[in-house]
């Protein structure tokens, strides 16, 4: 059985039970740090995401 290829992050509808959440100047900058490592000029919402979700471990 083959599992359906999950939906990109971006294409998500916004769930209304959580507020967002707000990046640390720290978490920013780790961020930009990640993105500048891979070759990229700014953090995209996929850097963004990796830094929350490693915070919140």
């Amino acid at each position: 059985m083959q599992k359906k290829p999950e939906t990109p992050p971006w294409k998500k509808r916004k769930k209304s039970s959580k507020p967002p959440q707000k990046m640390t100047p720290e978490q920013k900058e780790r961020a930009r740090a990640r993105a500048e490592e891979a070759g990229r000029p700014y953090p995209n919402l996929i850097d963004n995401m990796a830094i929350l979700k490693e915070d919140k471990r």
